[in-house]
């Protein structure tokens, strides 16, 4: 395919694009108007579902088969890495030296990391019920981990860091919101359908399948960015050139 012919190609997918950007513009309700049609259908579902937080049941719910698909983008984007990264048959691993660390930065980090890690695990746990849940959850328990690496040194957060462990702990997690998927269809309705019971409104318990959606991905995401900053990490502090540069 010559230049000339992809740049029309992009000129016309990009003018249907816009097109249907302005005719849904066009319908949208009026800015600062009270009706929301999609706003009010959605919070009438979820409190249908006895789930307190209405994002997380038109995530993990009502679209719950979108979800999938942005879950299916960050694991293929971790694998992506993984591949990318390997270490060559050029660089070889250095161990990394321990770098000196100013002490109140160091107080600092091995202070609030269990407070954020218990706070990612809070938010993840809490999705149904407050505004958060997996997808903020998830970044906020594996980011904390890596505190140590700032209050500490490479060693200690390689202790706490298994690759191997995460790497499947990822696939676990995929795997998990899949089977929850196909356990609906066994049970004669749609794939990702909620078939448990929704429980007590405001409690740990209610939403149904929500808040096993959440946890699973709760437990993808903190798994790929713990396996995508250890790859960018080992590039970063312990594979170097044969040539030493």
């Amino acid at each position: 395919m010559s230049p000339r012919t992809r740049l029309w190609l992009v000129l016309a997918a990009g003018a249907g694009l816009a097109v249907l950007l302005v005719a849904a513009c066009l319908d949208l309700p009026r800015f600062g108007g009270d009706r929301h049609p999609y706003g009010d259908r959605a919070v009438r579902e979820a409190l249908a579902r006895d789930a307190a937080n209405t994002v997380s049941s038109v995530n993990f719910d009502q679209r719950a088969f979108d979800t999938l698909g942005e879950m299916s983008i960050l694991f293929a984007a971790v694998l992506g890495c993984v591949v990318l990264l390997r270490q060559t048959r050029d660089e070889h691993r250095a161990r990394p030296e321990p770098a000196e660390v100013a002490l109140p930065v160091r107080r600092y980090a091995l202070v609030v990391l269990p407070v954020a890690l218990l706070t990612g695990l809070y938010v993840i746990a809490h999705g149904q019920l407050t505004p958060g849940g997996g997808f903020q959850g998830g970044v906020v328990a594996a980011t904390a981990l890596h505190l140590l690496y700032l209050g500490a040194d490479y060693r200690a957060l390689e202790r706490v860091r298994p690759v191997g462990l995460y790497e499947v702990g990822d696939a676990l997690a995929v795997s998990a919101y899949v089977v929850t998927g196909l356990a609906a269809l066994i049970g004669g309705t749609a794939f990702l359908a909620n078939t448990l019971p929704y429980g007590t409104f405001n409690t740990l318990s209610s939403g149904g399948t929500v808040p096993l959606l959440n946890a699973a991905i709760g437990m993808e995401v903190a798994c790929a960015v713990v396996v995508l900053l250890a790859r960018f990490l080992d590039q970063a502090v312990e594979i170097e050139e044969e040539s030493g540069k």
